[in-house]
């Protein structure tokens, strides 16, 4: 039998927008524990909670300035909890995320770090917890001769990935802002720091870690020059100018992935790691980060997130770089680092329901382990926030909602005020008052809106082995329609969806006694014809006893 993760569905909790209890415009750990009904209700096996850890929330939550401890706006380390009782309570397991590429610049680590300049490192058998960070905790550089940063890496925020530290007499890598400096993988002391708060999350009962830009733990040691990228000149970001061979990816991160997953394996329950992979090739570096028994259980990447079409090929060459078998992927179409997804695939920027429920469908239908992402089950929309309002450092950058417009207040309820996310007189972001319509408890008296369309579809996916489990098969579809078929031991599934817009035939001869299954997806299916208006689909199913 597979391991819980594999192939599992789990759902994204952005814990400041979910649900605020305390009427502070903050969503909050007891707001989750309230809600929890909805997430079961769905049918998933498991929720993420972004972090929730203390912070001083330049990207909030994102920089961490105590990796044990709950920012008092989200509540007490009780409180958390009482979530975990309450999710397993519920059949859920609980993956936690975990930012360990770098932390808060006030974090003790990096304070103390910055403190010791010229000071010798600790003697070796001086154990981590009796200290704070020592001198070489972090990524620290001299500068070149005429004061400019020691090479040419950029940050993916902006700039430079370098900070001058005047106390310090030194510049310190960020990969991120400025406020989050880069921890020293190379260093032993932060392996261990690391491991050992990986040890107390696990022994208060979570089930797994979400590994935030995993590929990024590991610099080159030299500080080698990136080379650059001359196909991507003219882009939109510098950050794409080059090759990002030196600043990320190294091979000393699977080195100590390898110390990871030892340390998760002595735990019972099967306690899971997925990666987040931020890469020039991100399908080969999930597939590098999974393969094997001693590297993560599973990864994602940008590769679906970043895509503004849905396309048959591109759903099509995600399954194709996974087909010799070799390790686990994992898929979601949203997530709180991009726009929403029936906005962000719209043809022209106008929403179409059938179309989120077919991308909803296709994904759900992919090999790998599916997140979803809190309001990705009611269809909601990019939101729009005004300028004033933008929170996110990069949103702002860029000038419109790009991040923000994915991090506004869950809508539970159209008749209450701020949608019955909060009662406060302002809401950290503002709720987007379009997004009334899509409210939950709005879609829960509608039996054809989008939310229980993924009750249905999740049901599904539980329910047939093939769905779950099975291994892909491509087929051949006319243009605009993606097709492949899903097979275990059981059954063989042909999973077939219209992404054009436009209506489409199928001729499916071997498929002719085949069953159609209750997807909600539309479609007509006659003497092994299969005709799908735009945006539909249809899961067509023959046993295996039936073959014989």
């Amino acid at each position: 039998m597979n391991p819980w993760w594999k192939g599992a569905v789990v759902y994204q909790i952005y814990p400041r927008s979910f649900a605020d209890s305390n009427g502070d415009g903050v969503g909050d750990l007891p707001g989750i524990t309230r809600h929890l009904d909805h997430v079961a209700s769905l049918g998933v096996d498991a929720i993420w909670l972004s972090p929730f850890f203390t912070s001083p929330m330049k990207d909030f939550g994102y920089d961490v300035s105590d990796y044990l401890d709950v920012d008092p706006i989200f509540g007490t380390l009780a409180d958390f909890d009482a979530l975990l009782a309450g999710a397993h309570e519920r059949g859920l397991k609980v993956i936690i995320d975990q930012v360990w590429s770098h932390t808060s610049d006030q974090h003790p680590w990096f304070i103390e770090s910055a403190s010791r300049a010229g000071v010798p490192p600790p003697a070796p058998s001086r154990r981590e917890g009796e200290h704070f960070g020592n001198r070489d905790w972090y990524v620290w550089a001299d500068p070149k001769p005429d004061g400019t940063p020691p090479n040419n890496w950029l940050s993916i925020f902006g700039g430079v990935a370098w900070q001058w530290h005047a106390a310090r007499r030194q510049y310190y890598l960020h990969n991120f802002l400025v406020e989050q400096p880069d921890l020293n993988f190379h260093c032993g002391d932060v392996q261990e720091a690391i491991l050992e708060v990986a040890k107390l999350w696990l022994d208060r009962g979570v089930d797994g870690f979400r590994l935030d830009v995993v590929n990024f733990y590991a610099h080159d040691a030299l500080l080698r020059d990136n080379p650059p990228a001359p196909e991507a000149f003219g882009s939109r970001e510098p950050y794409a100018y080059q090759k990002h061979v030196f600043d990320k990816s190294r091979p000393e991160t699977l080195t100590f992935l390898a110390r990871l997953r030892a340390l998760m394996d002595t735990y019972p329950g099967e306690r899971m790691t997925v990666g987040e992979i931020g890469d020039d090739d991100p399908l080969a570096r999930q597939k590098e980060y999974t393969e094997g028994e001693d590297r993560l259980h599973t990864a994602y990447s940008f590769f679906l997130l970043n895509e503004r079409k849905a396309t048959p090929a591109l759903f099509a060459a995600a399954q194709a770089a996974w087909a010799d078998g070799r390790g686990w992927p994992s898929w979601s179409l949203g997530n709180h680092d991009v726009p929403r997804f029936p906005s962000r695939f719209a043809p022209g920027g106008t929403t179409d329901d059938r179309l989120t429920k077919v991308l909803l469908a296709t994904l759900l239908c992919l090999r790998g382990t599916i997140f979803l992402y809190q309001g990705d089950e009611l269809g909601l929309p990019q939101a729009n926030v005004p300028l004033e309002r933008l929170r996110d450092p990069l949103s702002i950058r860029l000038g419109h909602a790009y991040r923000d417009g994915a991090r506004t207040p869950m809508p539970w309820s159209a008749d209450a005020v701020n949608l019955e996310f909060s009662n406060a007189a302002e809401t950290w972001l503002p709720p987007d008052l379009a997004h009334a319509s899509r409210a939950a408890a709005t879609e829960e008296r509608d039996p054809d809106s989008v939310l229980h369309f993924t009750r249905r579809f999740l049901a599904l996916r539980k329910i047939h082995p093939a769905l779950r489990d099975g291994e892909t098969i491509p087929a051949a579809a006319p243009e605009g329609v993606l097709a492949f078929a899903r097979k275990h031991t059981s059954s063989r599934i042909l999973c077939v969806f219209e992404l054009a817009g436009k209506t489409a035939r199928l001729d499916l001869p071997e498929w002719r006694g085949a069953d159609v299954l209750p997807s909600g997806l539309t479609s007509s299916f006659d003497a092994g014809a299969l005709t799908l208006p735009p945006y539909g689909g249809a899961l067509l199913e023959i046993l295996a006893t039936a073959r014989s």
